[in-house]
């Protein structure tokens, strides 16, 4: 059952779980990247619709950074779109959080229409035209399976946004059990990592896109994802007062403290990383060209993995410019003073020999292109 209690964070700091020392994929970037991030913002910019603090923050979204990381080897075009849909779905999400859930079905309607009918649709909403010409480009090579998935997940996140705004109207704390069958839809993982097939050139069979195993490898890269990203994004988040997140999840549920429910969420991820580890070693045969694809797709969500957790101390979006990155976690004090909060970050005295690896070290090789 979910609850209606309201909740009330009263610590002030909290300590970063350290999820990248137990995240051993290693990092590929694109070379495509500066190339597509800036095609990609003239595109996004065009008509000056974004001006301002807004336009700022997408150039601190740093979603090329992201793209490059997660589809490395899509060629330029492939990335080009992957990095559009990216930096539309980060746009999605930033007006979700002003919709309530009528407003929220009636973009899923602009949108979906235009996913379905991409060449009659006509909507002179700007997020229309937004998906018809990132859509269009991306049937142009897309698999028939991979298009039909594309528009299934894109339909369940909206679905489940229009979820979200409801509870968040209502001031609801879901239990952790339906948070997480949520979570994985408003995430927007899902659409994304259909994109991985897409910027591969993959054309996997539904039957073996829907084996179990292959399902419970996209799940654990999703909930590493997703449940990283509450983490990271938490101060952001309980500075709007917004509960769909699994920290205040977890405290609530289980009457933990900040600090306890944190470390509880971060042994989340480190597991969600050793099932998915798990499940992409018991992978079954299907004949070696299937292999080969399945091969490259489960490559693709490690990308996703990896290049999610570096990538969310590259991006302001988290925590703001000027972030100490180095061999430890962070300790964040927050506000809920205003949404344009002050982070600053401090040492712990004696830090756990658990995070001596510096942060970065395994992106010294990429440190020029990613400049």
């Amino acid at each position: 059952m979910a609850s209606s209690t309201s909740y009330k964070a009263p610590a002030t700091k909290f300590v970063l779980p350290d999820l990248v020392s137990h995240c051993t994929f290693d990092i590929h970037v694109s070379r495509h990247r500066k190339q597509v991030e800036t095609e990609t913002k003239r595109w996004l910019f065009k008509g000056d619709n974004l001006q301002g603090k807004i336009r700022d923050k997408f150039h601190g979204l740093k979603a090329g950074t992201l793209s490059a990381m997660c589809y490395p080897d899509a060629g330029c075009p492939q990335l080009r779109v992957c990095n559009d849909f990216l930096t539309y779905l980060f746009h999605l999400d930033n007006l979700s959080d002003d919709m309530d859930d009528r407003s929220t079905k009636t973009t899923a309607d602009v949108v979906l229409n235009s996913l379905y009918h991409p060449h009659s649709y006509r909507s002179p909403a700007r997020v229309g035209k937004m998906t018809r010409d990132f859509y269009k480009r991306m049937v142009l090579t897309a698999s028939p399976g991979a298009q039909q998935r594309f528009i299934e997940t894109f339909d369940m996140f909206f679905q489940s946004v229009t979820q979200q705004a409801q509870d968040r109207a209502a001031g609801v704390i879901p239990d952790l059990e339906s948070y997480i069958a949520l979570r994985r839809d408003t995430s927007g993982c899902k659409p994304s990592f259909v994109l991985i097939e897409y910027a591969n050139n993959l054309d996997i069979p539904d039957e073996v896109m829907e084996h179990p195993l292959i399902a419970s490898l996209g799940e654990a890269a999703n909930d590493l994802v997703t449940w990283s990203n509450d983490i990271f994004s938490y101060n952001v988040e309980q500075s709007k007062g917004d509960t769909h997140n699994m920290i205040p999840v977890v405290m609530h549920e289980q009457g933990l403290d900040l600090q306890e429910a944190v470390d509880f969420v971060g042994e989340m991820c480190k597991q969600s990383i050793d099932r998915f580890n798990e499940d992409r070693a018991a992978l079954p045969s299907w004949g070696p060209k299937i292999d080969r694809d399945v091969a490259i797709y489960a490559d693709g969500l490690a990308n996703w993995i990896v290049g999610s957790l570096h990538w969310s101390f590259m991006t302001e979006r988290y925590f703001g410019k000027g972030v100490i990155v180095g061999p430890s976690s962070l300790i964040l004090f927050y506000s809920r003073m205003d949404l344009d909060h002050y982070f600053y970050c401090e040492r712990h005295s004696k830090w756990p020999p658990a995070v001596t690896p510096p942060l970065f070290s395994s992106l010294d090789k990429n440190k020029k292109e990613l400049s």
